[in-house]
């Protein structure tokens, strides 16, 4: 039987994965990436990285595949992924209000994301100061 994860414990759990992208995307060598190697970079299955596909169609409509129809990303396309990720799984908007706020809204997405991150950053840095003080 699956355990009930508290408000806490899944915001800890959520940025938790939230590092593990950050880590993952500084850490981009190739030109391109497979949607199995996207999906896992994310935590996600590759179904929804479909789904996605589909239903934001001017971010990710131009993606590159092969004859067979493999999906290929690039790091454009996994930036675009990202903003995706965060307004649909961090914000918790719907698929309808997250186009809506791409369309009309994208430098704002891209602005909130960078002050979030920035503060995380400071965030884990004081952290780390607290700890090492407390040592």
């Amino acid at each position: 039987m699956q355990q009930q994860l508290s408000l806490f414990e899944q915001m800890a759990l959520l940025q938790e994965d939230k590092r593990k992208v950050e880590i993952i995307e500084s850490e981009l060598t190739k030109v391109y990436y497979t949607i199995t190697e996207v999906a896992e970079m994310f935590f996600v299955n590759a179904s929804l990285l479909r789904f996605w596909e589909k239903e934001f169609p001017t971010q990710l409509g131009n993606l590159k595949k092969n004859k067979k129809g493999d999906r290929y990303y690039n790091k454009q396309d996994i930036a675009r992924l990202k903003l995706i990720f965060h307004l649909v799984k961090e914000k918790r908007m719907t698929l309808e209000g997250a186009r809506e706020f791409l369309k009309n809204d994208k430098k704002k997405v891209k602005d909130d994301m960078l002050l979030i991150e920035n503060l995380e950053k400071i965030k884990g840095f004081l952290v780390d100061l607290k700890n090492s003080i407390n040592e």
